[in-house]
């Protein structure tokens, strides 16, 4: 499909796709880095129920934080496609419907963490339960199965995308060429997980998605200080061009006819 020089609208929304791939990133680090690894105790389901009661508060700025960020990927979705739209509107759509599903798994495991503040709190039903089973409940809640289920949305998404930079010109195409190769590695490694799963011993789960957030983070960085390339203008030989063309044509034979 012919691509056109891209318009205001799609310059504006570059940059904030661009603020919200870095924003979202800095959501994500402030939370598993600043607070989850400081709670959650691997294998130890009385500790990590002890630091969450200890430091509830703490715990419940990370799922605000999670919330923002579920937030954040709708802005995403929605500025993606409006500049990728013109490229080819049904691809895009398909990658928002995709980002939108990763968007709500990250949702379901927001929901997750309030359930186990319920189950680690002291509503009188709770009295039936023994402190070690709901301390193992609330572990459970808090386990990122969701995340694992929204991954392959969001590298199907994210590798769509790649593809469309890569068509428009709009972005240097080893950026974009990179973005289709860790986002497709991305979708890969997150179906194998699902399938065998005892496939982490093989790669570390922290290089499934790590090649695409990589992307993801210089992507953000070109569209917030460089924006859009205007290198997706149609050849002369594309109805695009041939349009633009012609146009020219006539304002040199209008500014040829003014000076008779």
């Amino acid at each position: 499909m012919t691509t056109s020089i891209p318009d205001a609208s799609q310059r504006n929304a570059a940059r904030v796709a661009g603020f919200s791939f870095l924003f979202a990133m800095a959501i994500v680090v402030l939370a598993n880095c600043g607070i989850d690894f400081r709670l959650v105790v691997p294998g130890n389901a009385v500790d990590t129920a002890r630091n969450i009661m200890a430091h509830e508060t703490l715990f419940r700025l990370n799922i605000a934080g999670n919330l923002i960020y579920v937030m954040n990927v709708v802005v995403l979705l929605a500025a993606l496609y409006v500049v990728l739209k013109p490229v080819n509107r049904n691809p895009v759509l398909v990658a928002a419907c995709c980002r939108l599903v990763y968007a709500l798994m990250w949702g379901v495991t927001t929901f997750n963490m309030l359930g186990a503040l319920r189950l680690l709190g002291d509503a009188a039903y709770l009295s039936v339960f023994e402190a070690g089973q709901l301390q193992a409940l609330a572990r459970l809640h808090i386990a990122i199965d969701a995340y694992y289920i929204g991954l392959p949305f969001w590298g199907v998404a994210s590798t769509v995308c790649s593809y469309l930079w890569l068509k428009s010109g709009y972005v240097p195409s080893v950026l974009a060429a990179f973005g289709v190769i860790s986002s497709a590695w991305c979708v890969i490694c997150a179906f194998a997980f699902i399938v065998f799963p005892h496939f982490e011993t093989t790669v570390n789960a922290y290089w499934f998605d790590m090649p695409m957030v990589i992307f993801e983070m210089a992507l953000g960085l070109w569209l917030l200080f460089k924006g859009l390339s205007p290198s997706g203008l149609a050849g002369p030989d594309e109805p695009g061009g041939r349009a633009q063309a012609g146009a020219a044509g006539e304002g040199v034979a209008a500014d040829r006819l003014a000076r008779r």
